[in-house]
């Protein structure tokens, strides 16, 4: 059924070399209406990068971006009337009420009548708070008022590069539930970057992982799920460091995590018992051996190669 959909936003062999290094390279994904798609990458992965691109503060030296079927290579100015973003921690002035600071965006956006903007602050929950001083908002509130003002140009695709930033657990949830709900009742396409893998397995409907400037996959999130949880072990004994570095040499086994205590692996073509007999026969006293359900970071380090996410670019 998807197939038949044509993409609200569609990345063509997109990439950006400077001073003769690929920051990004021949990268290509869809993202559809009423989907929210998450955007991962470690520092320096290529990530923010591309979302310059896309917005068009930098240019693109291979490739294209077309945004509701507008390049931004030749139609610019009508692929940007479908585009609505924040970046982090949205500025507002603080001494105005967010009604206030959203008349002062609408000024700038051709044709945003009153109407619009009760429609939008009713989109984002705000009624109860929108003739109060921001300064008085929460971490939240300031960020589903963000969200209103990336809103006003009705866009076809809302990109929210760290959306859950600074926010609590409860804020973060809160967060999380809207966006989930705005792309589907608005039937928006929603493309959203974080460092919280746990919260874009929540959000996400499918996800893109960049690592060094490439695309390494791009799936439905359950479907990533489901194949990373295939051979998925996690392995407890002593010596620690023996038993790391014969996991190493063991044919069939790819070390996932080094954890404080123990140590993940995915066994590809290789059976448990086979790896245990070879611990054993090591040296190796093993505490516990157990089957580990995948979750989004354990796929991002295996893909990656162990690479970490604290920090993404």
């Amino acid at each position: 059924m998807r197939a038949l959909k044509l993409p609200i936003l569609s990345v063509k062999g997109l990439g950006k070399q400077i001073k003769g290094r690929d920051l990004v390279q021949d990268l290509s994904f869809d993202v559809y209406e009423q989907e929210v798609f998450g955007f991962l990458g470690a520092n320096g992965a290529g990530k923010t990068t591309t979302i310059r691109m896309i917005v068009g503060l930098i240019k693109p030296t291979a490739g294209d971006v077309f945004i509701g079927g507008a390049s931004i290579k030749t139609h610019f100015e009508q692929a940007m009337q479908h585009v609505g973003c924040i970046v982090e921690n949205p500025e507002f002035y603080d001494y105005l009420t967010g009604y206030e600071n959203l008349q002062q965006f609408a000024r700038m956006t051709h044709g945003i009548s009153p109407d619009r903007l009760q429609q939008i602050i009713q989109q984002v929950d705000l009624e109860h708070a929108i003739h109060d001083p921001v300064g008085t908002y929460s971490l939240g509130m300031r960020q589903r008022l963000g969200i209103a003002q990336a809103l006003l140009g009705n866009p076809k695709l809302l990109i929210l590069d760290e959306p859950t930033n600074g926010l609590d657990p409860a804020g973060i949830r809160e967060l999380r539930d809207f966006i989930k709900r705005l792309a589907k009742e608005q039937q928006m396409a929603v493309l959203v970057s974080s460092h919280l893998l746990a919260e874009v397995e929540a959000m996400c409907d499918r996800v893109a992982i960049l690592h060094q400037g490439q695309l390494i996959t791009a799936a439905p999130v359950d479907e990533l799920l489901k194949s990373g949880s295939t051979g998925l072990i996690r392995f407890k004994g002593e010596p620690r460091a023996q038993m790391s570095q014969l996991l190493t040499e063991i044919a069939g086994v790819r070390i996932v995590d080094q954890e404080d205590d123990a140590i993940l692996v995915q066994l590809l073509e290789v059976e448990t018992a086979d790896v245990v007999e070879q611990l054993v026969r090591g040296g190796v006293r093993l505490k516990a051996v157990e089957t580990r359900i995948a979750t989004l970071e354990d796929l991002f380090l295996s893909l990656t190669g162990g690479t970490r996410i604290h920090a993404l670019g």
